[in-house]
């Protein structure tokens, strides 16, 4: 049993329930009140939806990788992602994104026919995040051999993602100069992140965007 305080109160609850609402607690937006709504609705509900959810989570890891050249997710047998080795996508231009997701907002516009490329996050002193975490080396990399013409940056319209903008900007000038740079146009509010933004904001963005 896990004692726990309840307004004041000495609270008993059994040790694998306490365990749950630790573990789910620990996921981002998840506060301690939602956690303990999270934990007990698994229990109270049949064993199967935990079971599913529990092996759902064990295969995450064994069944999910990043692709050695985009980083983007794809699944473990493959080698690499579907975006970059389909024919019909245009390797001539890629769409440089800071999170795996983001690729799937921009794919549900429908009018990008290019290749991405994912950083793994945003430039950010305060998180301890510097450029030489991030995938910007193998961006650089690509243009050569893929012939690039036109590198997108579509990194979240946030100081981090703005800052990481202008870094990619200076450094794909310097390493190929006729190399087009293009950023998303200003469609895109402050703040949101690409994977909420809607379909009509993104392909207003992606139409409209703007030369650097």
């Amino acid at each position: 049993m896990t004692k726990i305080l309840n307004k004041g109160m000495e609270v008993m609850l059994p040790q694998a329930l306490q365990n749950a609402i630790t573990a789910l607690g620990n996921l981002p937006g998840v506060g301690a009140r939602t956690a303990e709504r999270y934990a007990y609705y698994l229990f109270k509900n049949n064993a199967k939806l935990s079971t599913e959810i529990a092996d759902a989570l064990n295969n995450l890891h064994l069944g999910v990788k990043s692709c050695p050249i985009t980083f983007a997710l794809i699944d473990y047998d493959e080698e690499v992602s579907p975006f970059y080795q389909n024919p019909t996508r245009d390797k001539s231009t890629i769409l440089v994104v800071e999170e795996p997701l983001d690729i799937y907002a921009i794919e549900q516009t429908k009018q990008f026919r290019g290749t991405y490329h994912v950083l793994g996050g945003a430039i950010s002193p305060i998180d301890g995040i510097t450029p030489d975490q991030l995938h910007i080396k193998e961006l650089l990399d690509r243009i050569e051999p893929d012939n690039v013409k036109e590198i997108i940056i579509a990194t979240n319209p946030s100081v981090e993602g703005e800052s990481t903008a202008l870094l990619l900007q200076k450094m794909l000038h310097e390493k190929s100069p006729e190399t087009k740079v293009t950023r998303l146009a200003r469609g895109l509010p402050l703040g949101v992140d690409l994977s909420y933004a809607d379909q009509i904001t993104l392909s207003a963005a992606l139409e409209n965007r703007t030369g650097l």
